[in-house]
Protein backbone atom coordinates (compact mmCIF):
# COMPACT_ATOMS: atom_id res chain seq x y z
CA UNK A 1 0.00 0.00 0.00
CA UNK A 2 1.49 3.49 -1.17
CA UNK A 3 0.42 5.95 1.67
CA UNK A 4 0.04 9.40 0.74
CA UNK A 5 2.30 12.13 1.36
CA UNK A 6 1.20 15.54 2.29
CA UNK A 7 2.65 18.50 0.89
CA UNK A 8 3.86 21.26 3.21
CA UNK A 9 4.29 24.64 1.87
CA UNK A 10 6.30 27.03 4.17
CA UNK A 11 5.61 30.88 3.12
CA UNK A 12 8.67 32.66 4.66
CA UNK A 13 7.62 35.97 5.49
CA UNK A 14 9.40 39.21 4.91
CA UNK A 15 12.13 39.35 7.97
CA UNK A 16 14.26 42.92 6.53
CA UNK A 17 13.50 46.44 6.67
CA UNK A 18 14.09 45.86 2.92
CA UNK A 19 11.77 42.91 2.21
CA UNK A 20 8.85 44.53 3.94
CA UNK A 21 9.02 47.64 1.94
CA UNK A 22 9.29 45.50 -1.40
CA UNK A 23 6.14 43.38 -0.09
CA UNK A 24 4.25 46.85 0.30
CA UNK A 25 5.48 48.60 -2.77
CA UNK A 26 4.29 45.51 -4.45
CA UNK A 27 0.56 45.60 -2.90
CA UNK A 28 0.44 49.47 -4.02
CA UNK A 29 1.28 48.87 -7.59
CA UNK A 30 -0.85 45.52 -7.69
CA UNK A 31 -4.07 48.06 -6.56
CA UNK A 32 -3.33 50.66 -9.23
CA UNK A 33 -2.87 47.94 -11.94
CA UNK A 34 -6.31 47.29 -10.94
CA UNK A 35 -8.11 50.00 -10.34
CA UNK A 36 -6.50 51.92 -13.74
CA UNK A 37 -9.34 50.30 -15.75
CA UNK A 38 -11.95 51.72 -13.28
CA UNK A 39 -9.78 55.17 -13.50
CA UNK A 40 -9.73 54.96 -17.26
CA UNK A 41 -13.65 54.67 -17.60
CA UNK A 42 -14.40 57.54 -15.04
CA UNK A 43 -12.47 59.78 -16.60
CA UNK A 44 -13.42 58.92 -20.63
CA UNK A 45 -17.44 59.34 -19.23
CA UNK A 46 -17.95 61.88 -16.54
CA UNK A 47 -17.74 64.71 -18.89
CA UNK A 48 -20.75 62.75 -20.91
CA UNK A 49 -23.34 62.19 -17.92
CA UNK A 50 -26.04 63.80 -17.88
CA UNK A 51 -29.96 63.81 -16.81
CA UNK A 52 -33.03 63.27 -18.67
CA UNK A 53 -33.53 67.43 -17.98
CA UNK A 54 -30.25 68.48 -19.31
CA UNK A 55 -29.37 65.60 -21.71
CA UNK A 56 -28.92 67.06 -25.23
CA UNK A 57 -31.23 65.88 -28.23
CA UNK A 58 -29.90 63.30 -30.41
CA UNK A 59 -31.81 60.96 -33.06
CA UNK A 60 -31.33 57.42 -31.01
CA UNK A 61 -31.52 57.09 -27.57
CA UNK A 62 -30.30 53.13 -26.91
CA UNK A 63 -31.86 51.36 -23.88
CA UNK A 64 -29.71 48.27 -22.71
CA UNK A 65 -31.32 44.55 -21.24
CA UNK A 66 -31.19 44.55 -17.83
CA UNK A 67 -33.01 41.02 -17.53
CA UNK A 68 -36.64 39.94 -17.12
CA UNK A 69 -38.66 38.61 -14.52
CA UNK A 70 -41.44 36.09 -15.85
CA UNK A 71 -41.31 37.40 -19.37
CA UNK A 72 -41.56 41.31 -18.36
CA UNK A 73 -38.82 43.72 -17.91
CA UNK A 74 -37.02 43.76 -14.27
CA UNK A 75 -37.81 47.31 -12.02
CA UNK A 76 -34.04 48.20 -13.23
CA UNK A 77 -35.27 47.81 -17.09
CA UNK A 78 -38.70 49.58 -16.64
CA UNK A 79 -36.90 52.27 -15.11
CA UNK A 80 -34.34 52.16 -18.30
CA UNK A 81 -37.67 51.97 -20.33
CA UNK A 82 -39.39 54.71 -18.61
CA UNK A 83 -36.60 57.58 -19.03
CA UNK A 84 -36.82 56.65 -22.94
CA UNK A 85 -40.09 56.97 -22.73
CA UNK A 86 -39.80 60.54 -21.40
CA UNK A 87 -37.21 61.35 -23.37
CA UNK A 88 -39.16 60.73 -26.47
CA UNK A 89 -42.52 62.61 -25.16
CA UNK A 90 -39.89 65.24 -25.18
CA UNK A 91 -38.86 65.16 -28.28
CA UNK A 92 -34.85 65.02 -27.75
CA UNK A 93 -34.97 61.27 -29.39
CA UNK A 94 -36.50 60.44 -32.49
CA UNK A 95 -35.54 56.20 -32.42
CA UNK A 96 -35.46 54.44 -29.84
CA UNK A 97 -33.03 50.99 -29.90
CA UNK A 98 -33.68 48.42 -27.61
CA UNK A 99 -30.53 45.84 -27.45
CA UNK A 100 -30.30 42.84 -25.51
CA UNK A 101 -30.27 38.88 -25.31
CA UNK A 102 -32.17 36.74 -26.83
CA UNK A 103 -29.99 33.60 -27.18
CA UNK A 104 -32.48 31.25 -25.91
CA UNK A 105 -36.46 30.70 -27.35
CA UNK A 106 -37.46 31.53 -23.97
CA UNK A 107 -35.79 34.69 -23.59
CA UNK A 108 -36.05 37.45 -25.60
CA UNK A 109 -35.61 40.88 -23.60
CA UNK A 110 -35.40 43.13 -27.16
CA UNK A 111 -39.29 42.05 -27.59
CA UNK A 112 -40.24 42.94 -23.92
CA UNK A 113 -39.02 46.02 -24.40
CA UNK A 114 -40.21 46.91 -27.11
CA UNK A 115 -43.92 45.15 -25.76
CA UNK A 116 -43.47 47.50 -22.73
CA UNK A 117 -42.66 50.93 -25.03
CA UNK A 118 -45.52 50.20 -27.44
CA UNK A 119 -48.18 50.02 -24.63
CA UNK A 120 -46.85 53.53 -22.87
CA UNK A 121 -47.49 55.25 -26.23
CA UNK A 122 -44.20 55.00 -28.28
CA UNK A 123 -44.84 54.18 -31.89
CA UNK A 124 -44.26 50.85 -32.87
CA UNK A 125 -41.77 52.25 -35.61
CA UNK A 126 -40.09 54.37 -33.67
CA UNK A 127 -38.56 51.40 -32.24
CA UNK A 128 -35.93 49.05 -33.27
CA UNK A 129 -34.58 45.66 -31.82
CA UNK A 130 -31.11 44.63 -31.54
CA UNK A 131 -31.26 40.82 -30.58
CA UNK A 132 -27.50 40.47 -30.30
CA UNK A 133 -26.65 42.53 -27.42
CA UNK A 134 -25.05 39.89 -25.30
CA UNK A 135 -22.67 42.64 -23.71
CA UNK A 136 -22.03 46.10 -23.19
CA UNK A 137 -19.31 45.90 -26.17
CA UNK A 138 -21.61 43.82 -28.31
CA UNK A 139 -24.38 46.53 -27.93
CA UNK A 140 -22.47 49.42 -28.98
CA UNK A 141 -20.10 48.05 -31.66
CA UNK A 142 -23.45 46.48 -33.49
CA UNK A 143 -25.01 49.75 -32.77
CA UNK A 144 -22.29 51.83 -34.38
CA UNK A 145 -21.46 48.72 -37.47
CA UNK A 146 -24.99 46.97 -38.04
CA UNK A 147 -27.24 49.71 -37.28
CA UNK A 148 -25.08 52.65 -38.46
CA UNK A 149 -25.78 54.82 -35.00
CA UNK A 150 -23.50 58.04 -34.78
CA UNK A 151 -24.94 59.71 -31.75
CA UNK A 152 -27.30 58.43 -29.07
CA UNK A 153 -28.13 59.26 -25.99
CA UNK A 154 -26.87 55.96 -23.93
CA UNK A 155 -29.75 55.21 -21.19
CA UNK A 156 -29.16 52.76 -18.32
CA UNK A 157 -28.46 52.53 -14.24
CA UNK A 158 -26.02 54.83 -12.97
CA UNK A 159 -23.19 52.28 -12.08
CA UNK A 160 -23.15 50.85 -15.29
CA UNK A 161 -23.50 54.61 -17.88
CA UNK A 162 -20.37 55.41 -17.59
CA UNK A 163 -18.64 51.66 -19.43
CA UNK A 164 -21.23 51.81 -21.58
CA UNK A 165 -20.02 55.75 -22.55
CA UNK A 166 -16.60 54.52 -22.83
CA UNK A 167 -17.39 51.53 -24.70
CA UNK A 168 -19.85 53.42 -27.09
CA UNK A 169 -17.34 56.49 -27.85
CA UNK A 170 -14.54 53.58 -28.64
CA UNK A 171 -17.02 52.12 -30.69
CA UNK A 172 -17.16 55.60 -32.32
CA UNK A 173 -20.67 56.68 -31.52
CA UNK A 174 -21.41 60.14 -30.01
CA UNK A 175 -23.09 59.60 -26.73
CA UNK A 176 -24.18 61.38 -23.91
CA UNK A 177 -25.43 58.72 -21.38
CA UNK A 178 -28.60 59.34 -18.83
CA UNK A 179 -27.89 57.33 -15.70
CA UNK A 180 -31.37 56.23 -14.21
CA UNK A 181 -32.04 56.25 -10.67
CA UNK A 182 -32.04 53.50 -8.85
CA UNK A 183 -32.71 52.24 -5.25
CA UNK A 184 -29.70 51.12 -3.32
CA UNK A 185 -30.24 47.54 -2.68
CA UNK A 186 -28.30 44.42 -3.28
CA UNK A 187 -28.94 44.75 -6.93
CA UNK A 188 -27.58 47.94 -7.09
CA UNK A 189 -24.49 47.11 -4.62
CA UNK A 190 -23.81 43.96 -6.68
CA UNK A 191 -23.71 46.06 -10.08
CA UNK A 192 -21.78 48.38 -8.32
CA UNK A 193 -18.83 45.69 -7.22
CA UNK A 194 -19.58 43.68 -11.16
CA UNK A 195 -18.57 47.62 -12.54
CA UNK A 196 -14.77 47.21 -10.68
CA UNK A 197 -14.20 43.76 -12.30
CA UNK A 198 -16.00 44.44 -15.60
CA UNK A 199 -14.00 47.66 -16.48
CA UNK A 200 -11.22 45.24 -17.13
CA UNK A 201 -12.62 43.90 -19.93
CA UNK A 202 -13.43 47.57 -21.13
CA UNK A 203 -10.46 48.60 -21.52
CA UNK A 204 -9.14 46.04 -23.29
CA UNK A 205 -12.48 45.45 -25.46
CA UNK A 206 -11.55 49.62 -26.38
CA UNK A 207 -7.91 48.45 -26.86
CA UNK A 208 -8.31 45.60 -29.48
CA UNK A 209 -12.08 46.42 -30.46
CA UNK A 210 -12.78 42.71 -31.40
CA UNK A 211 -15.84 41.90 -33.24
CA UNK A 212 -19.32 41.22 -31.63
CA UNK A 213 -19.95 37.72 -30.76
CA UNK A 214 -22.42 38.03 -33.81
CA UNK A 215 -22.02 40.69 -36.26
CA UNK A 216 -24.33 40.43 -39.21
CA UNK A 217 -25.19 42.39 -41.99
CA UNK A 218 -26.21 45.71 -42.12
CA UNK A 219 -30.01 46.69 -40.48
CA UNK A 220 -31.42 49.40 -42.18
CA UNK A 221 -34.01 49.70 -39.04
CA UNK A 222 -32.36 52.50 -37.49
CA UNK A 223 -32.39 54.55 -40.79
CA UNK A 224 -35.84 53.88 -42.12
CA UNK A 225 -37.13 54.60 -38.62
CA UNK A 226 -35.70 57.93 -38.44
CA UNK A 227 -36.93 58.81 -41.66
CA UNK A 228 -40.26 57.90 -41.19
CA UNK A 229 -39.68 60.28 -38.17
CA UNK A 230 -38.79 63.38 -40.41
CA UNK A 231 -41.54 62.63 -42.77
CA UNK A 232 -39.52 61.45 -45.43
Amino acid sequence: MVRGRVLRVRVRMPRTRRERRRLLWAAVAGCVLALLPATWVYAAAEPRMRTVASVPAAPVAMVFGAGLWDGEPSPYLAHRLDAAIELYRAGKVRVVLVTGDNSREDYDEPDAMRAYLTKRGVPADRVVSDYAGFDTWDSCTRAARVFGVKKAVLITQGFHVRRALALCGAAGIDAYGVGVPARHDVTWYAGGAREVFASGKAALDAVVRPGPRFLGPHEPGVEQALAEADGR
